[in-house]
């Protein structure tokens, strides 16, 4: 069996299409087109194609299913839900949560987070972590928006931080259901 071979000739390019001259002027023409009729909209007062927000005065509305910050909540005696099971930061694809746990004083509590950071710069606010958690001890329900970061440090949202965001935990806690096993964590 033998192969067809098929050349396919390079379209030839002179100067003026290697200097990306046309592509330029059609780029200028595209967006002097888009700027003039919005100029003429705004001048017999009708609104443009485009819309400008006049942020920090008008805020743009979050959809309702927006996530907002990390969030850690807390027993109703105070103590913080995590039970340090690693789940949030096992499942996390952006590594961006670091947990070290540490024995509680309570016995009926088995582990706590010693320390429990989130790096919000590297997180990509994919939720998985909540979904991961057991105990509902994340949630990211805050509804705020992460605020710009001048120094690296300040991107890292520790146990304080976080349990300041939270609020009591709406899980069930304690308690023994019909057969006598322990429910909750």
């Amino acid at each position: 069996m033998t192969a067809t071979v098929t050349t396919v000739r390079r379209p030839e390019r002179n100067a003026w299409v290697q200097l990306y001259v046309p592509e330029i002027v059609k780029g200028l023409a595209i967006t002097s087109k888009q700027f003039f009729k919005n100029l003429g909209a705004a001048a017999l007062g009708k609104r443009g194609d485009v819309v400008t927000i006049q942020y920090p005065d008008v805020k743009r509305d979050y959809p309702a299913r927006y996530r907002g910050l990390h969030r850690l909540t807390y027993r109703d005696d105070g103590q913080v839900r995590c039970v340090a099971c690693m789940c949030c930061s096992t499942i996390c694809p952006a590594k961006c949560i670091h947990i070290e746990a540490g024995q509680h004083e309570d016995t009926s509590i088995e582990k706590y987070p010693v320390s429990f950071v989130i790096d919000e710069l590297r997180c990509i606010v994919c939720g998985l972590c909540v979904e991961a958690c057991p105990c509902d001890a994340i949630r990211m329900d805050t509804g705020i928006h992460a605020h710009p970061f001048y120094e690296r440090d300040k991107a890292f949202l520790d146990r304080e931080a976080l349990l300041a965001l939270g609020i009591p935990s709406t899980a069930k806690q304690g308690g023994h259901l019909k057969g006598g096993h322990a429910g909750g964590h």
